[in-house]
């Protein structure tokens, strides 16, 4: 393996590329140490320098760092910035971690007011995303949502099969600093620290959790069941079951929005294809970084076909689109020759616009019976959106006589314009 850490993140430098100057502040979002602050103050920074940017009208704050404690104040940040706007021509204002910063949103919407800046800031947490915030913005802010890296980004830096990408992928993840280390324990030992001593630390800080070990233990729960229906009720059971502890529900709740909130996992909702309308519960759960979710569990529970389906949910996300979980109701018969209702599940219903596929994960269709039932559901879908498997097996994009394409995971992940084909 080579290490080149210049990692590129084009399809989001072109995002900030086409916000540019937009009267808009772009607030970039993600999972801390997932890349947000190296998009922004070197990717980004060194294209508007490259552009003919001068430096001096480049004002970038890492408000995280301790020596910046002071800027943290409203007043101290809008003097010093301020201070910084000397002449008429146009200013970038870069703030990272801007969730730090008290009384942001009336810092931001003070920076608007300036007539030569376009502002840029990251956050760690979707607070400043919230319904109250929007509402203090009126519609002036613009996210964009950056992930780990994508197999794609990986791949460009590892020298290797894609075979032998895969296997590291899958067992360590996205996150970028994950490249710097070389031995499966150095790796290993970033990603738990990660989860413990980052995620978990701001979890308890900013909620005020009182009890960690019940918050550390449902995050053992949903790390070994990704992709599992589940809701807070049953969730709760299962703590009375296996851990002989009574957890109320609403608190499971209040925890699962904790990790929502700060972008460890993301939530599946389930829609009736037929029926068409949402199904309040249950729903599946998706770390947004697979790596994270293995170093949660000691990398014990790995496999594939469980983690392949994470990927290609994230995989999805990065992409763009709405991603649900499908049910499709189909009239069917019993043993008895007696006429049942069935549902099927559809992996993913992937929707950006006007557009919609229907997506199933399936490590392998090695015999005919297996074949049939990952088609099955597919089939019973009556609309003419199309209907995908990815598969491990490593094979060009094909359509059988029903329209069902069948890609290898690959090649599915590796081609950005896969659902195309």
């Amino acid at each position: 393996m080579r290490l080149n850490m210049d990692i590129k993140r084009d399809d989001y430098l072109n995002k900030l590329i086409a916000r540019q100057k937009n009267g808009l502040v772009k607030i970039i979002t993600g999972l801390r140490r997932s890349g947000k602050s190296y998009l922004l103050f070197n990717i980004f920074k060194k294209y508007l320098i490259e552009k003919g940017i001068e430096k001096s009208h480049i004002i970038s704050i890492a408000l995280d760092d301790l020596s910046n404690e002071k800027l943290r104040n409203p007043y101290n940040m809008l003097e010093f910035i301020k201070g910084k706007i000397v002449d008429d021509d146009l200013y970038y204002i870069m703030l990272d971690e801007v969730q730090y910063l008290e009384r942001f949103e009336e810092v931001l919407n003070s920076l608007m007011h300036i007539e030569n800046v376009d502002i840029y800031v990251t956050g760690s947490n979707s607070k400043f995303l919230s319904s109250d915030v929007i509402t203090e913005f009126r519609g002036r802010g613009d996210e964009i949502h950056v992930y780990p890296l994508s197999f794609r980004e990986f791949i460009s830096v590892y020298e290797g099969t894609k075979e032998e990408a895969w296997d590291k992928y899958f067992t360590y993840g996205g996150m970028p600093l994950v490249l710097s280390y070389n031995t499966p324990q150095e790796k290993s030992e970033y990603l738990q620290s990660l989860f413990d001593k980052v995620y978990v630390s701001d979890i308890i800080e900013r909620h005020k959790v009182r009890n960690k070990e019940e918050l550390d233990e449902l995050l053992d729960i949903l790390s070994s069941s990704i992709g599992s229906l589940t809701n807070p009720l049953k969730l709760s059971k299962t703590y009375k079951s296996e851990k002989n502890k009574v957890i109320s529900d609403k608190t499971i709740n209040n925890y699962i929005g904790y990790f929502e909130d700060s972008f460890l996992i993301n939530k599946a909702k389930r829609y009736n294809i037929k029926g068409k309308k949402y199904i309040n519960s249950p729903y599946k759960f998706y770390f947004e970084d697979i790596g994270l979710r293995n170093a949660r569990i000691n990398f014990r529970q790995t496999e594939e076909n469980h983690i392949m389906e994470n990927i290609i949910y994230n995989e999805l996300k990065v992409r763009g689109y709405n991603v649900d979980v499908g049910v499709v109701e189909v009239f069917d018969t019993d043993s008895s020759r007696k006429t049942i209702l069935k549902n099927y599940e559809v992996d993913f219903i992937a929707t950006q616009g006007s557009k919609k596929y229907y997506i199933q994960s399936a490590f392998n269709m090695n015999s005919e019976e297996k074949e049939k039932q990952e088609k099955k559901s597919l089939m019973s879908i009556d609309d003419s959106f199309k209907k995908i498997i990815v598969v491990k097996e490593n094979i060009m994009a094909r359509r059988d006589e029903n329209g069902i394409t069948t890609i290898g995971i690959y090649n599915f992940l590796l081609d950005e314009k896969s659902l195309e084909l």
